[in-house]
């Protein structure tokens, strides 16, 4: 088993670079007096996390990074995977749910093989695994 992030769940970089743009902008406003720093920090706070803020997955389990720290869960704690239709959280065995920042619903296939896990069977996956073959529609 490995240990490297096998996928990385990250925001759109556009917010990243609009908030940079932001900061940028701000730092005239500086020159005008120091109290103008709160007005250039916001942009830069924003910047920072919608860098480093996201969701990291390998075999072993899932860590989930904010602005200042993480959060790593490994595999056998999580009970399920729950989906409100716009966000992914990650059900613990004692009952709290941990979101998975910056993984939407279409994104649970890639999350689960990322796990190593087998979608279908829940179950780890193998190399002698054979894809499923398609349903066949019925006339």
């Amino acid at each position: 088993m490995s240990t490297k992030v096998k996928v990385k769940f990250r925001r759109s970089a556009a917010l990243a670079v609009a908030a940079g743009i932001t900061v940028i902008g701000a730092i005239p406003l500086l020159a005008e007096s120091v109290w103008f720093l709160a007005v250039l920090l916001v942009p830069l706070a924003i910047t920072v996390w919608a860098w480093r803020a996201g969701t990291d997955v390998n075999e072993r389990g899932f860590t989930v990074r904010a602005l200042l720290g993480s959060r790593t869960v490994p595999w056998n704690a999580v009970d399920g995977l729950v989906s409100d239709g716009r966000t992914v959280h990650a059900r613990l065995a004692n009952g709290h749910l941990v979101p998975l920042d910056a993984v939407r619903p279409a994104d649970l296939p890639r999350l689960v093989k990322a796990s190593g896990r087998d979608l279908e069977t829940d179950r780890p996956a193998t190399a002698d695994d054979e894809p499923a073959e398609p349903a066949q529609p019925t006339a």
